[in-house]
């Protein structure tokens, strides 16, 4: 009798552990397990359209072609946290709309990214899809590049800070509301802290700044 109790048990615990990895494995990649709505304010991130496609040569997206004139170019809008890890991947979300994808096509490069905008980071915002996605339109038509970088016809490597300050300037935010993510000495993407109510802020601590003063902006084509 204590043979048999004592195997049924083990078979329980064996079926638990595997069942345990099984949901391990299937877990979103990235996921930091937060509640969808729980952050302190959103990222609007933009790339820099040139410096992208230079360092990826075979991306034929239109972004990309000869003659695009594209110079930034948005990336995102993501949920912050004033410490810690951002929340990514919060919940499990179903497909994006047909209508909803077809409207963000202008400005993402394929429906893939589209899907996993609104998975990896729209799944944290505690928003519908079409609400995060208006969301972020709004922000993205909203922020004012300043001139210099809207036909900047000769590659320049420029402060970092003159950058930030540029952008803070044209857009009457707070000096510290951008920040500038770099890699190998170029600019990747700028970034813009916003209130959940898409108002300039403070970015925090938590969102790292490039460990370079200086970067590089490959001139727009």
């Amino acid at each position: 009798m204590f043979k048999r109790t004592h195997f049924s048990f083990l078979l329980v615990l064996g079926v638990f552990l595997a069942l345990t990895a099984v949901a391990k494995r299937h877990k979103s990649p990235g996921s930091t397990n937060t509640p969808a709505g729980q952050f302190d304010y959103y990222v609007l991130s933009l790339s820099w359209g040139p410096n992208y496609c230079a360092g990826h040569p075979s991306d034929h997206s239109k972004e990309c072609q000869a003659g695009g004139h594209v110079g930034f170019v948005l990336h995102g809008l993501w949920p912050q946290t004033s410490a810690g890890r951002p929340p990514l991947s919060c919940t499990d979300v179903s497909p994006v709309s047909a209508e909803t994808t077809r409207r963000m096509l202008e400005y993402f490069p394929d429906r893939g990214m589209v899907q996993h905008e609104w998975s990896t980071h729209g799944s944290c915002s505690g928003l519908s899809a079409d609400e995060y996605f208006s969301k972020m339109e709004q922000a993205y038509k909203a922020i004012k590049v300043p001139d210099q970088f809207r036909s900047l016809n000769n590659s320049s490597t420029l402060p970092v800070k003159q950058i930030e300050k540029s952008f803070a300037d044209a857009n009457g935010a707070p000096a510290n509301a951008f920040r500038l993510s770099c890699h190998a000495g170029e600019l990747v993407n700028l970034e813009a802290c916003l209130s959940k109510d898409l108002q300039y802020q403070a970015c925090t601590q938590s969102l790292h700044d490039c460990s370079s003063q200086q970067l590089l902006m490959r001139a727009v084509k």
